[in-house]
């Protein structure tokens, strides 16, 4: 492939600039367009998901462009969830049976900064902000930008054309809009919304609550999560339905009326959130949806990679993860040394779609188990089997959980379909009274990976997999 190709990026957020940053260390013209000021040099992530979960395939991404290093220091560790009770007891679930597998909690913005900072060293990276791309000509291979610095428009031309401009893409939007090629495309929207809210530091900037955990308020309808942040500080989020149940967004429209809800179902994280009227008047009420389309690209000229192709939602704290091992999966690809870009893109759709439908499939499941499913005894007692097998014998199980987050070099397809098979077993055996967690451990293991099997292999004669 001839290096000296221009390739133009729409979108410098995480995947945008980690994919610059890529492209730019082989070697390729890469010039990004961001509708955003330069979060280097303003704060604009007030009130949006300023944290992430970040594990293994996030990490996979780092150590292929050489920043593990300089990202694990912006980490702090979530050995597991806590979960809090409405009366305020706390019990601390682990991810995983094995005590080197934890998530992070890192700042967006100060990993999305890294990340231009680290791109913007190869002479052959330009980055440029407050260009918002208005459309995209993908026979042309152009598209239009607003420069909002100067309000004036002008049409950038590149060979190819990369959308990681998010949920709500312009390349995408310029796919269906202009009915060229069939596109298929669907937005799904859960009837819940969100809305970040924060714990502040305690004096001193120390914790005020434990700090290496993701806090879960489950309370079946909806629920209350909290992340530490490297200042002291929480980001918090509150997951509620838009006009369902006795509380929702709609019907939260006073300082009396909030506080009720918190006190209610809430009272020990209320306790910490003096702050709360005041951030859960100013901060924005925002849609949880899931986007799917394909084709991803039309001929060699353009390609939708991240949030544009596949937007999920953040139950499964993968979306940041599923972003980057976009990039590592196109990289392969790459690697492969085809001659033009259409095949190269081809290739890269057919490896990846699968796989991304599977964690938009997986996120929506885990919506589910983490508001409600923690709370219930079946979920606990196959919960607590899992951890011991993986303590007892680390090599030959691995959770749904750790199939999905710790596995890497797994795709998400076969995580899901694996997983949702030991899942399905182990409940199976409890609910048949075939398993007891009293029991020898390595008797129930084998009959949990007998029953998997057998899963398996009706989900393959039904076609499933």
């Amino acid at each position: 492939m001839n290096k000296q190709q221009n390739i133009l990026i729409i979108g410098a957020g995480l995947c945008g600039s980690l994919l610059a940053l890529r492209l730019g260390q082989r070697g390729y013209n890469v010039t990004v367009y961001e509708m955003r000021p330069d979060l280097r040099k303003v704060d604009i992530s007030a009130g949006r998901s300023i944290n992430l979960a970040f594990s293994d395939r996030g990490i996979k991404a780092m150590n292929l462009v050489g920043l593990k290093d300089k990202v694990m220091p912006l980490c702090i560790p979530m050995n597991g969830r806590m979960l809090h009770d409405i009366e305020g007891n706390t019990s601390l679930a682990p991810y995983s049976g094995r005590e080197h597998e934890y998530i992070n909690s890192i700042s967006r913005g100060g990993l999305n900064a890294l990340l231009l900072d680290e791109a913007e060293k190869h002479k052959n990276v330009s980055i440029h902000f407050n260009k918002k791309c208005k459309s995209v000509d993908f026979e042309k291979t152009t598209a239009t930008f607003k420069d909002y610095d100067t309000n004036k428009e002008f049409i950038e031309d590149a060979d190819v054309i990369i959308g990681t401009d998010g949920a709500g893409s312009a390349l995408r939007k310029s796919y269906y809009l202009e009915r060229k090629f069939l596109f298929s495309f669907s937005q799904d929207y859960l009837t819940h919304g969100y809305k970040e809210l924060s714990i502040l530091p305690g004096e001193n900037g120390n914790f005020k609550t434990y700090k290496n955990a993701l806090h879960i308020w489950g309370r079946e309808a909806f629920m209350l999560i909290a992340l530490p942040n490297l200042d002291g500080s929480f980001t918090v989020t509150l997951f509620l339905s838009f006009d369902e149940g006795e509380y929702n967004f709609n019907n939260l429209t006073t300082k009396e009326r909030v506080l009720e809800f918190f006190e209610k179902y809430f009272k020990d994280a209320l306790d910490l959130m003096p702050n709360l009227v005041d951030d859960f008047f100013e901060n924005p009420t925002s849609p949880l949806g899931t986007v799917k389309c394909s084709p991803w690209h039309y001929k060699g000229n353009t390609l939708l990679m991240g949030d544009a192709a596949h937007a999920i939602v953040p139950f499964y704290g993968q979306g940041m993860n599923a972003s980057f091992e976009d990039v590592v999966e196109f990289d392969k690809v790459l690697d492969q040394g085809f001659n033009d870009w259409e095949t190269v893109f081809k290739v890269y759709e057919k490896n990846r779609k699968k796989d991304t439908d599977a964690i938009a499939d997986l996120a929506i499941d885990n919506f589910y188990e983490m508001k409600g499913h923690v709370n219930h005894a079946n979920f606990r007692e196959k919960r607590n089997l899992e951890m011991a097998f993986e303590k007892t014998f680390p090599k030959d199980y691995n959770s749904k959980y750790s199939l999905v987050t710790f596995n890497e070099n797994l795709g998400y397809r076969e995580a899901m379909l694996r997983g949702r098979a030991q899942d399905k077993a182990i409940l199976n055996l409890l609910a048949d009274g075939k398993l007891n967690i009293e029991d020898d451990l390595k008797s129930n293991l084998e009959k949990v990976k007998t029953e998997t099997e057998n899963i398996l292999e009706d989900d393959r004669v039904a076609g499933l997999k």
